[in-house]
């Protein structure tokens, strides 16, 4: 059984290096209902980092399929006065946001996702101006706890209880919470940060990914963006870290700079239901053409959610080796999943590696190449035996991936 001690470290991990709550800050915490005592703790975290005030805001997966099935499109459509006022309370205070996830991975499915598509796109119209205006200025951070269905998807062999016990524990060691699991990240966030120097240095203009499984693509880069990892700043300069556990470093490519056919190495979970031995082929930077062993209809779904959810938005390179691949356990959850591989995101790019982005306009980093969309899905390409050229602006060719790891 875990320690309330090794729970306590994990919830005061998330507060201080993961959102890095700042005295007088206001914190919003989302998270579902599977473990409210660690919520509280990590509540309670944030009062002792002297946050002025935390809210809980709570969800649960068959409050929300009964949404979806029982409500219009209409109803559902719609960004009720008390949703905007939070967001516009957001843009103006830029509370900390801490999510803790711990959803069933088939905990959605069934739901008509036509239907949550289109309700989706329409909210976006609205929520979007708040999203951009609040973009790289708050801190936020994602961790996980384990559900009791998400537990049994990841160990149907075993009892309620030891899958629950084994999962708490995998998350908590590969979250590297140790005796002090503070140190611990410091260390880790340096050695991501030297890797990003290296491949900085390299003045990349193309990644080739290769792979025996027919993985033949080149992606472009945008001159001005970098490789980043670990933890990032606020553009007020605070220092957090979005994801625990992370093990990537990565980088926003440029819009319409794809050419070739990617196949997916690990399923991918989305909308609570699994996308499975699914390929793309890019022209032109665009999907042109997919197919998906399982839930093709929701591939295509996700590739039509607006124009630019069938571009790229990240590149992001794990190595095999990384602490999640190592546990053998495949998690159905995209934090975990993604940094056990190589992978790539659907949808919207990340601004924050644009060098210097904080003196360009949103507009002004479109422009450069930065996709724009509604979506960021992740998904996983690494394999054992890819190969990744950088093809530099000098000429050079080098290979920063040797058969699934770094080749420096």
């Amino acid at each position: 059984m875990v320690s309330n001690e090794r729970l306590r470290k994990y919830a005061e991990l998330a507060v201080k290096t993961g959102a890095n709550v700042q005295p007088g800050q206001m914190v919003i915490i989302r998270a579902e209902l599977d473990q409210p005592e660690f919520v509280t703790m990590v509540q309670e975290e944030c009062y002792k980092a002297g946050a002025s005030y935390v809210l809980v805001q709570w969800s649960h997966q068959p409050s929300t399929v009964a949404n979806m099935n029982g409500a219009s499109v209409e109803a559902l459509s719609v960004v009720y006065p008390w949703e905007e006022a939070l967001l516009k309370y957001q843009t103006e205070h830029h509370p900390a946001m801490i999510h803790i996830i711990s959803e069933d991975p088939d905990g959605l499915k069934g739901t008509d996702h036509a239907k949550r598509a289109q309700s989706q796109q329409a909210r976006y119209k609205v929520i979007k101006p708040y999203r951009e205006e609040m973009e790289n200025k708050y801190q936020w951070t994602i961790v996980a706890v384990p559900g009791l269905a998400w537990a049994r998807k990841v160990f149907p062999e075993l009892s309620d209880i030891a899958a629950m016990e084994k999962l708490w524990d995998l998350i908590l060691d590969i979250s590297r919470v140790t005796d002090d699991p503070i140190a611990a990240w410091k260390l880790h966030n340096a050695n991501t940060d030297s890797r990003c120097t290296y491949l900085n240095a390299l003045g990349i203009r193309e990644l080739h990914y290769t792979s025996a499984n027919g993985t033949d693509l080149r992606v472009g880069m945008i001159p001005q963006a970098q490789f980043c990892g670990g933890g990032e700043d606020t553009l007020s300069g605070i220092y957090y870290n979005p994801n625990i556990p992370t093990e990537e470093v990565f980088i926003t490519p440029k819009k319409g700079a794809a050419e070739g056919v990617v196949h997916s190495t690990m399923p991918l979970s989305y909308r609570g239901e699994l996308i499975d031995g699914f390929w793309l082929r890019f022209e032109g930077g665009k999907v042109v053409e997919f197919h998906a062993d399982k839930n093709e209809n929701l591939l295509k779904t996700m590739l039509e959610m607006d124009e630019g959810a069938s571009y790229l938005g990240e590149c992001a390179l794990v190595p095999y080796e990384s602490p999640i691949r190592e546990s053998g356990v495949l998690f159905y959850n995209t934090l975990f999943d993604e940094n056990a591989s190589c992978h790539l995101a659907l949808g919207n790019g990340y601004t924050m590696t644009i060098k210097d982005f904080d003196k360009y306009t949103l507009e002004e980093c479109r422009a450069m190449g930065v996709n724009d969309s509604i979506i960021h899905e992740d998904f996983m390409i690494g394999s054992r035996d890819m190969d990744i050229e950088a093809v530099c602006e000098d000429g050079r060719v080098v290979q920063i991936f040797k058969n699934g790891t770094w080749a420096f």
